[in-house]
Order: structure tokens, then sequence, then C-alpha cells
């Protein structure tokens, strides 16, 4: 995992850098058909965001559905930012 953290990092990194015009999309789990058994997680979900020292990371680390995430790439196409833009869990849950 810190492997694939720190090659996420760094490209988004170059992607800033380039000036390019870009919507990075950071799903912790998308959950969708054969691809539900983190439901189970919710309560530990639940307690996290009830707990200040766990909030942020139990917001950061939550699970989004498919349908969540292809209307925020759906957006990302329709309403291209000036800049890099990153969309996290909270924000790709808008999209519900």
């Amino acid at each position: 995992m810190g492997a694939y953290i720190a090659a996420r990092m760094e490209a988004e990194l170059l992607l800033r850098e380039s000036g390019m015009k870009a919507t990075i999309l950071q799903p912790w789990y998308v959950l969708g058909p054969g691809h539900r058994w983190p439901l189970l997680l919710l309560p530990f979900y639940w307690i996290g965001a009830l707990l200040p020292p766990t909030r942020a990371a139990a917001g950061r680390l939550g699970l989004v559905t498919i349908g969540q995430m292809i209307r925020a790439l759906v957006d990302a196409v329709q309403h291209p930012p000036a800049k890099v833009r990153t969309l996290t869990v909270p924000d790709i849950r808008r999209f519900g």
C-alpha cells in the first residue's frame, strides 16, 4: 500500500507541475457488484466518525458506490477544472 500511495502522490505532483487541467478522483473503496464485503465495516466507520481523533480518517477512508464514481467521472468530463482539482471521498459522495 505504501508503494501505491507514493506512486499516486508522485503522479499527482507531476500533474500539478505540468500545468495541465485535470480532475483526480481519490476513492478509498468503490462498492459495486461482487465488491460489497466492506459493508460489514460500516459500524466501524460510524463509530470512527463519532470520535474526534478518528473523524477525519473515517471520512477520508469511507466507501463510495460505483454510481457515485460514475457520476463524479461524468461531472469531471462535463465540467473541466481551470487547474488540477482533487475529489476525495466526501466530494465523490455528493454525486450520490
